[in-house]
C-alpha cells in the first residue's frame, strides 16, 4: 500500500469514528441540558436516596453524585465545587462522591461510545456501576470506623 493510500484511508476511518462519537455526542448534549432545565435530576434524587443512603452518601451529595455519572466528571466537578463551598456537602459525602466518581462516570457517554466501538454496554455499564457502589460501602464503613477511632482516642 502507498503512503498516499494509508494516509487516505486513516483519514476516511478516523472521519467515519468523528461521525459516530458525534451522533451519540450531540444528542446526549441535548439530553443532559433538558434533564437540567426540568429538574428531572432533583427527582431522580429523591428516587435513589435508599442507594445513597447504602453507600452512607446523605442526599445533598446525591445530586452532585448523579451529576458527575451522568455527565462526567469535568462537569460534575462544578457541581460539587459549588456544593461544597455553599456548605451542602460534608467530608464524608466529598470523600464517598469522589470514590464513586472514580471508578464510574460518565456512565451514559462511555457506555453508547464503547458500544460505538463494538463493546456489550450492557456487561460494561452493569460492571461499572456494581464495582462502584461496593467500593463506595466498603469506603463508607470504613470512614465510619476510623471516625469513632478517632473520636475515642481524643475522647481517652
Amino acid at each position: 500500500m502507498s503512503f498516499v493510500g494509508f494516509l487516505g484511508e486513516t483519514l476516511f476511518g478516523a472521519g467515519v469514528s468523528i461521525l459516530k462519537l458525534s451522533l451519540i455526542i450531540i444528542p446526549l448534549m441535548i439530553v443532559m441540558q433538558v434533564l437540567k432545565d426540568y429538574q428531572w435530576l432533583d427527582r431522580l434524587t429523591n428516587v435513589l436516596q435508599p442507594l445513597g443512603n447504602k453507600m452512607g452518601i446523605r442526599k445533598d451529595g446525591l445530586f452532585p453524585l448523579l451529576v458527575g455519572i451522568l455527565f462526567g466528571i469535568s462537569y460534575g466537578s462544578g457541581v460539587i465545587i459549588q456544593s461544597v463551598e455553599s456548605g451542602e456537602m460534608n467530608e464524608k459525602d466529598r470523600l464517598l462522591v469522589a470514590v464513586f466518581l472514580v471508578l464510574c462516570h460518565a456512565v451514559v457517554e462511555d457506555t453508547l461510545v464503547f458500544a460505538a466501538v463494538g463493546a456489550n454496554g450492557f456487561i460494561l455499564l452493569a460492571t461499572r456501576i456494581l464495582a462502584a457502589f461496593i467500593i463506595t460501602v466498603i469506603f463508607s464503613r470504613q470512614y465510619v470506623r476510623t471516625r469513632r477511632k478517632s473520636y475515642e482516642d481524643r475522647a481517652a
